[in-house]
């Protein structure tokens, strides 16, 4: 007789349940994820971290619904999806705004996708608008739009899904320090506001503890949970808790972790 499957995590938001994946790379085959487990709570800030071919990308492409795993559950509250695509809202590293559309329509296309229409797609954003920093810039074409505009217009249009899990893909990876300090701070207060689920790609030791309640260390391939460090952090955080001991600890062990992940 078979073993019983798990049982679901009481309460968890999303549960990742032993996900294998394994990819045909010109007739040898390459284990991405071998048994990779990732719980987030609802309203809970999650990050996952790895060195680079741990499998990040395949994990979230696999939650985001665009690729299928080869063994494994993907649950969101206590039920296995096999057909996930849309059931996250998922920003990838690029802000992949349109350059013929504006500012606006950019924000909303994915209401629209979603079968929304024009015009009350644009009521819903309407309001969020002047909160997302691109009050007067409605109208602008993308190009018109500071790299931290953009994201924040790319962050915007995830938002507006109001799906239960927000994937965010590294999604200020490439930006300056300053600008990328400033996006932080701002998506810390924004969250703070919706406090959806949100599971972060990150290879930023500095981010990760910064914004997460949680972080997952993966392995390099195949990509395993290496280690899951809480970060009690209080909150509200602020730029000025980069300078508290308590975070330095918190970096140090996050950096002992991933040395040890990679060993």
């Amino acid at each position: 007789m078979s073993a019983a499957a798990p049982a679901v995590t009481a309460g968890a938001r999303l549960e990742v349940r032993g996900l294998h994946k394994t990819y045909d790379s010109g007739g040898e085959l390459v284990t991405a994820l071998a048994g990779v487990d990732v719980v987030a709570e609802p309203g809970e800030f999650v990050a996952v971290i790895g060195p680079s071919g741990s499998g990040k990308s395949t994990l979230f492409h696999i939650l985001a619904g665009l690729e299928d795993p080869d063994s494994g559950e993907v649950c969101f509250d206590g039920e296995a999806l096999q057909r996930r695509l849309g059931a996250c809202a998922f920003m990838p590293q690029r802000d992949g705004l349109l350059p013929w559309k504006r500012t606006i329509d950019n924000v909303t296309i994915g209401l629209e996708l979603a079968g929304v229409g024009r015009s009350e797609a644009r009521e819903q954003a309407r309001p969020l608008i002047e909160r997302f920093g691109l009050g007067g810039f409605e109208r602008a074409w993308p190009w018109q739009l500071s790299g931290g505009m953009r994201h924040r217009a790319a962050f915007l249009r995830t938002v507006l899904l109001g799906r239960r899990v927000m994937l965010l893909d590294e999604p200020f990876g490439a930006l300056d320090g300053i600008t990328r300090a400033d996006l932080q701070q701002w998506l810390l207060e924004v969250w703070s506001e919706v406090r959806t689920t949100v599971v972060l790609i990150t290879h930023d030791v500095t981010e990760a503890v910064f914004l997460a309640d949680r972080v997952y260390v993966l392995s390099p391939r195949p990509g395993r949970v290496a280690a899951e460090l809480a970060i009690d952090l209080p909150r509200p955080r602020s730029l000025e808790t980069l300078e508290t001991p308590a975070f330095a600890q918190h970096e140090t062990r996050l950096r002992e972790a991933l040395r040890a992940a990679v060993t």
